[in-house]
């Protein structure tokens, strides 16, 4: 299995030594959240996004793909009333599906739980096509560039929309495409009536990511789930994706996040 490691764990430090100390203790990738780099991906030139590519390519480590691509800038939303809103969002996907593949990039990220929350008298379904209509036009980059949008199913406490690995699959359903699957994290997976190995195997072959963590949104290893039944189910499914480290609480310090969370994977996946 190949784990990575998301960039915003590591709070002050620069791309090029994130991707340095990556590579250099055994991660085979890292995952960028745009918001760290800039307001917005249209601000990074092309000249900057292949500096980046080649910083990782020269020290053997991936830039495996986007997430938390809504932080900023402000105002974007997948399923806002406001037209002009969602249209500005759906042509932000567009330029997010291009940045990640300028960096090389293969899967990109949609959680942003504030960007899609179903708004007072918006009905559910109302609120998911006009998600899909969002999507589209990204959906259609992405097979161009060869990028895959991964929609990620969240808990109830974080969104209101789109709260279950079976809801995500049916969303995504309404946008046929190879290059448009769900990612799977195990903190959201946490919230979830059925145990984690049941959901990986019933969401197989439609999830294009992973997202490692502990439902107390720390690092894996760093709290109660057990990670040998999640690796043995997604062996099981043939997954061959990356496993990515993604967590939510930086007090224990980066350096120590990245190795014991590392730590804990290969022992998990042995």
């Amino acid at each position: 299995m190949k784990f990575a490691i998301c960039n915003e764990i590591f709070q002050g430090w620069n791309m090029e030594d994130i991707l340095a100390y990556a590579a250099r203790i055994g991660y085979a990738g890292v995952e960028i959240a745009p918001y760290t780099l800039a307001p917005s991906v249209t601000d990074i030139s092309a000249g900057e996004r292949r500096r980046l590519r080649e910083c990782a390519a020269r020290h053997g480590v991936a830039i495996v793909g986007i997430h938390w691509v809504l932080v900023k800038p402000e105002g974007l939303y997948l399923n806002h009333p406001d037209r002009a809103r969602r249209e500005r969002t759906a042509q932000y996907f567009c330029d997010l599906v291009d940045f990640c593949a300028d960096l090389g990039g293969q899967v990109m990220v949609v959680g942003s739980p504030k960007q899609r929350n179903i708004l007072p008298g918006v009905s559910p379904e109302q609120a998911r096509e006009w998600a899909a209509a969002t999507f589209r036009p990204a959906v259609a980059r992405a097979e161009q560039r060869a990028v895959t949008i991964c929609f990620e199913p969240l808990a109830p406490a974080e969104t209101n929309f789109i709260n279950t690995a079976a809801e995500a699959l049916q969303f995504i359903q309404l946008v046929p495409s190879p290059r448009f699957r769900i990612i799977l994290d195990v903190k959201a997976m946490c919230s979830e009536a059925k145990p984690i190995p049941q959901i990986i195997r019933e969401s197989w072959p439609h999830f294009a990511h992973v997202h490692a963590n502990d439902r107390n949104l720390k690092g894996p290893g760093f709290g109660e789930v057990d990670f040998r039944p999640i690796a043995a189910a997604l062996r099981e499914v043939g997954y061959q994706g990356f496993v990515s480290v993604e967590v939510f609480q930086f007090e224990d310090g980066a350096e120590t996040i990245a190795v014991r969370s590392l730590e804990y994977l290969r022992s998990a996946f042995a």
